[in-house]
């Protein structure tokens, strides 16, 4: 027998009998959704499906952290699709989850690892989440959450008494500010996206106007969609993501520099229009995890995957890549490459000439002159660069202060690095959207910087994006949507440069163009985060399309309770359907997360285009109760 140590999965519904017999087509409808929503989590979360007879669902993880992830936030889905149905016809899913040995049989699972899972879901409350001690002893310092120790359980068929924990995952917010030891963050989001939706919509009281539309930075992890289908159809040309490539240096502190490698060639084939290319920020929830690639072909909607290894020395650089047909299961070539770290930016060349060739793509005059271009002829520089970056990406007041000191150093070795120039006009962006610094010249930092990078390099999207969002912070719209779509001309596959474009055109008054900006990223960056979401939903707010905005909306909300913007829009559309007692709802919501939130402030920080936008929300929020 095959044996294998596994973290079981298995759920079931509290009451099922009583829904059939209540109405057995309704449940069997229910049921099938819920059971959609909760496969697209375990796929997410890496786990599989094994089995699901009846009202039960079994699935396995090679991680026991992915699998409490994944319980927690499918209840907390499932918590709010139940708010749609009458209370008699809820449908609440016991989880129980263990650490153990299970037999393989092909698919199947087999053993007492799987039998005290179902034990243990037995023990959990509806809607809620029982562990094994094996589980807690793993994820205890690991997750922000809170347990409590229901003693040694008997259980039957299970000779020993089982250790059990219920998971209490809305006990504290000062718990869920912090996974292993750090600060929860809004994610790796484009740093276009990141910056300019804080400006998208305005608070009153303590929620200034730049922090208004984003949760804090350090509240918002980077979570799986639950957008997302288990498997996304292949697109109409040829597709790939590049997965992090795995630092192979005796020094674990050189993943910068692998992370910099992956970040350039994604970058360089998000330039070719011929080609579809995964978002950075999808492809990097894959770092450091053990997966198939036929799974993350499948979880992404691609046919192809780019993965490898960089191994740097002194002045000598390998890489190791290869691309995989996913579709197939086919190598269709593999190169082991030993350069001159000189060498590296003509290395990333070959392997990008390698690519297209390969995929047989066709590129644009405009293309072929800007795809992989040497930044800096300074390696020093370009080390200090990509260090700044992986600073950069952990978001936090700390750690941009830390990335603009290396982008300082590169631009002090090489004047003319553009790139550079860029960057550092994004911290200071940062600065000015969440006022960590109280400066008041950061935004004119910002611009001087960024006409600096465009000055040197007119192709770089990320200085136009960057360009873009100093426009908007000066309420020149127009000048922010021509930066915004030249943005994504010069990189079409840039998910977060049609994000950061629907958040433009939301406030420049064309939200029906946003919809489609969205949904077109939301395809390229199928690990979204939540602001996504937000602006998806405030488009449908302002078009009237009042129960796609509900349904987006509470989806955000149920990816993070504190996000204030949502509950703002949910407030405007119940009290403009006329549904006064959730729309009162919406507002206390409101008051819970800005005690000072008022509608005078409101209308002072404003950055919609049209000023028939506040005289719309302005009474629809003092009619659900907001002063």
């Amino acid at each position: 027998m095959e044996r294998k140590l596994a973290a079981i999965f298995s759920a079931d519904v509290k009451g099922y009998s009583r829904l059939m017999g209540d109405d057995e087509a309704a449940t069997i409808r229910t049921l099938t959704a819920y059971r959609q929503v909760m496969a697209t989590l375990i796929q997410q979360h890496h786990g599989r499906v094994v089995d699901s007879p009846g009202d039960n669902l079994l699935a396995e993880f090679a991680s026991v952290v992915d699998a409490v992830q994944c319980a927690v936030e499918v209840q907390q889905d499932l918590k709010v699709k139940n708010t749609e149905l009458p209370d008699h016809r809820r449908m609440e899913f016991r989880i129980g989850i263990n650490l153990g040995d299970v037999v393989v049989e092909g698919e199947r699972l087999y053993g007492d690892g799987v039998n005290i899972a179902a034990r243990l879901e037995g023990v959990a409350e509806a809607g809620g989440i029982c562990i094994a001690g094996t589980v807690y002893d793993q994820v205890k310092n690991k997750l922000a959450l809170g347990y409590e120790d229901l003693g040694s359980q008997t259980v039957k068929n299970i000779t020993d008494p089982v250790r059990a924990y219920r998971v209490r995952w809305e006990e504290s917010e000062s718990q869920k500010a912090k996974v292993e030891g750090e600060p929860r963050r809004v994610g790796i989001a484009n740093r276009a996206w990141m910056v300019v939706a804080g400006l998208a919509l305005l608070g009153g009281g303590i929620v200034t106007t730049r922090s208004f539309f984003f949760p804090s930075p350090s509240t918002q992890p980077l979570a799986p969609s639950t957008q997302a289908q288990p498997a996304l159809p292949l697109p109409d040309k040829p597709s790939i993501v590049v997965l992090p490539f795995v630092n192979m240096s005796e020094d674990p502190k050189q993943d910068y520099f692998s992370d910099g490698i992956t970040e350039d060639l994604t970058t360089a084939l998000s330039q070719i229009s011929s080609l579809f290319v995964i978002a950075r920020n999808s492809a990097f929830t894959y770092k450091g995890k053990a997966v198939k690639v036929q799974d993350v072909g499948r979880e992404l909607g691609v046919q192809y995957v780019l993965e490898g290894s960089v191994r740097r020395a002194n002045d000598q650089v390998r890489i190791t890549a290869q691309l995989i047909d996913v579709t197939t299961d086919t190598h269709l070539w593999a190169e082991r490459y030993d350069r001159p770290l000189k060498d590296i930016f003509a290395l990333q060349d070959e392997i990008v000439q390698k690519i297209m060739t390969t995929l047989k793509l066709q590129l644009t005059l405009r293309e072929q002159g800007y795809l992989v271009r040497k930044t800096t002829d300074n390696l020093e520089a370009y080390d200090y660069f990509l260090r700044g970056t992986k600073d950069y990406w952990r978001f936090t007041k700390e750690t941009i202060a830390q990335a603009r000191q290396m982008y300082e150093k590169a631009i002090e070795l090489d004047p003319q690095y553009a790139a550079a120039y860029a960057n550092l006009g994004w911290t200071y962006a940062l600065d000015w959207t969440w006022q960590w610094s109280q400066d008041p010249q950061s935004l004119e930092q910002a611009f001087a910087l960024t006409q600096k990078a465009i000055a040197l390099d007119d192709s770089l999207p990320m200085a136009h994006s960057a360009l873009g969002f100093v426009y908007l912070g000066k309420k020149q719209h127009e000048r922010a949507i021509a930066e915004g779509e030249w943005a994504i001309t010069l990189a079409p596959n840039d998910a977060e440069g049609y994000a950061n474009l629907g958040v433009i055109l939301n406030l420049a008054g064309r939200p029906e163009e946003t919809i489609r900006l969205v949904e077109k990223a939301i395809r390229l960056n199928p690990r979204y985060p939540a602001q996504y979401l937000v602006t998806l939903g405030q488009a449908y707010t302002l078009t009237r399309q009042y129960e796609e905005a509900i349904t987006v909306l509470k989806r955000t909300i149920t990816r993070n309770p504190n996000f204030l913007p949502a509950h703002v829009f949910l407030a405007v559309v119940y009290s403009e359907s006329s549904r006064e007692e959730e729309a009162r709802a919406a507002a206390a919501e409101i008051l819970r997360i800005s005690p000072n939130f008022s509608l005078e402030g409101y209308q002072q920080r404003v950055h919609y285009k049209d000023p028939a936008v506040l005289e719309r929300f302005v009474p629809a929020l003092r009619k659900a109760g907001l002063k």
